[in-house]
C-alpha cells in the first residue's frame, strides 16, 4: 500500500514527544530485523565500482576541459562539474558515516582526498553533520537551521534584522537564488575551520584545500581567457551549490522542530523529523541515497546501495507502531520546503 505524503500542515506540527524506554525498546527490535537482513554488511564491490566511476568521470571532465579550450563550450563543462563535485561530495558524506570500510582511519582518509578533490574542509562538514544528525530539527542543537539569511522557525524570525531581515520576509522566492551561493559558503566555512584548528589533521586539511585552490585557479585560467574563466567558475560553482541544497533541503526542511529539552527518544526523533523522496533508480543516484532519510538517519552506517532494500522494512515497521512515515514525489518535497519557508516568514510580511 502506498504511503500518502505528509500534508502541508506538517510543516508547524511539533514533535510528539514519547517514552524513551518505549522507543529504544521498538528501535533494538527494528535494528535486529535490520541487522538480520544483513543491511549493515558492507559492500566493498559496490563502492569499489561506483568510486572508481565517479572518478573516471571526473577525470574525463579534466581531459575534455583541456580538449575543449578556450570556449564558451566550456560552460556545459561546468555543468558536468557541478554534477561531479556534487557526486564527490556523496561519496565523502557515506565515508564519514562509516559505510565503505569497516575502520574509520580508512574511511577518514578517504574522505579527506575527497573533500579535497571538491575543495571543502572534510573535518568541518562531518564536525557538522554529525551534530546534525545527533538532534535533526533541534532549533538550538542543529547546526542545519543555523542559516542567518533565512527563517525555519516562526521564533528565528524575530532576531532577524537588516539585510536578513528582508532576505528572511522573502525567502520562499528567494530560496533557489540564494542556493548559487552555497558552494562558496561551503569552501568559506572549511577554510574558516581549518584556520582556527577546529578540525583534526589540520595540516593535512589545509595541504588539501590549497592544492585545490592552487590547481582549480591555474587550470582555468591558464586554458581558459579571462571572461570564459569567470563565467566557467560562476556556473560551475552556482549550480554546485544549487545541486548541494537541493539534495539536502528535501529530507528535513518543513518537517517538525523542537525546542529545548522536550526531545522525543530516538526512534520517533528521527523518523518524526525527516521525510523520504519517491523515484526510481535516477533518484538514487541524483540525490545520493538522501532520498532515503529516514533510513539514513535511522542506521547512518548503513552503506547507500542498501538503503533501498531498507525502506519498505522501515517503513512497514514504523505503520504497525503508528509512527508517521512521510515521503512523497521529489517535486513535491521543493513544494513542501518553499511553502513552509513561505508560512515561517508570515510574522515578517505582516509587520
Amino acid at each position: 500500500m502506498p504511503v500518502p505524503a505528509e500534508p502541508a500542515s506538517a510543516s508547524v506540527r511539533p514533535a510528539v514527544a514519547t517514552p524513551r524506554s518505549q522507543g529504544d525498546h521498538h528501535y533494538r527490535e527494528l535494528a535486529r530485523k535490520v541487522r538480520s537482513a544483513g543491511l549493515l554488511r558492507r559492500r566493498y564491490g559496490y563502492y569499489a565500482v561506483k568510486i572508481g566511476g565517479t572518478l573516471l568521470a571526473f577525470a574525463g571532465g579534466c581531459v575534455a576541459f583541456v580538449v575543449v579550450g578556450d570556449s564558451w563550450w566550456q560552460l556545459g563543462i561546468a555543468v558536468f562539474f557541478a554534477v561531479m563535485s556534487a557526486q564527490l561530495a556523496f561519496l565523502g558524506h557515506d565515508a564519514g558515516h562509516r559505510q565503505i570500510f569497516h575502520g574509520r582511519e580508512a574511511n577518514d582518509r578517504l574522505g579527506r582526498v575527497l573533500g579535497g578533490l571538491v575543495g571543502i574542509s572534510y573535518g568541518w562538514w562531518m564536525g557538522k553533520h554529525n551534530r546534525h544528525h545527533a538532534q535533526p530539527n533541534h532549533e538550538d542543537a542543529d547546526p542545519d537551521l543555523d542559516i542567518p539569511l533565512l527563517a525555519f522557525t516562526r521564533s528565528q524570525t524575530r532576531d532577524r534584522r537588516g539585510l536578513v531581515r528582508w532576505t528572511a520576509k522573502h525567502q520562499a522566492a528567494l530560496f533557489f537564488p540564494l542556493l548559487l551561493l552555497e558552494g562558496l559558503s561551503l569552501h568559506w566555512a572549511g577554510v574558516q575551520a581549518v584556520w582556527r584548528g577546529d578540525v583534526d589533521h589540520r595540516r593535512s586539511e589545509a595541504l588539501l584545500q590549497l592544492a585545490h585552490l592552487a590547481i582549480y585557479l591555474t587550470a582555468v585560467f591558464t586554458v581558459l581567457s579571462p571572461p570564459v574563466a569567470i563565467a566557467f567558475i560562476a556556473v560551475h560553482q552556482g549550480l554546485w551549490g544549487v545541486y548541494m541544497g537541493c539534495s539536502f533541503a528535501p529530507g528535513h526542511k518543513g518537517m517538525p522542530t523542537y525546542t529545548g529539552g522536550a526531545v522525543p527518544g530516538f526512534l520517533h526523533r528521527q523518523v518524526l523529523t525527516s521525510r523520504n523522496v519517491r523515484g526510481g533508480p535516477w533518484v538514487d543516484f541524483a540525490l545520493g541515497g538522501l532520498n532515503y532519510q529516514i533510513e539514513h538517519h535511522l542506521f547512518p552506517g548503513m552503506p547507500r546501495v542498501n538503503l533501498r532494500r531498507a525502506q519498505p522494512l522501515v517503513r512497514n515497521f514504523c505503520t504497525a507502531q503508528g509512527i508517521d512515515y512521510a515521503q512523497c514525489g521529489l517535486l513535491r518535497s521543493y513544494r513542501y520546503v518553499l511553502a513552509h519557508l513561505h508560512d515561517t516568514s508570515a510574522p515578517l510580511r505582516e509587520a
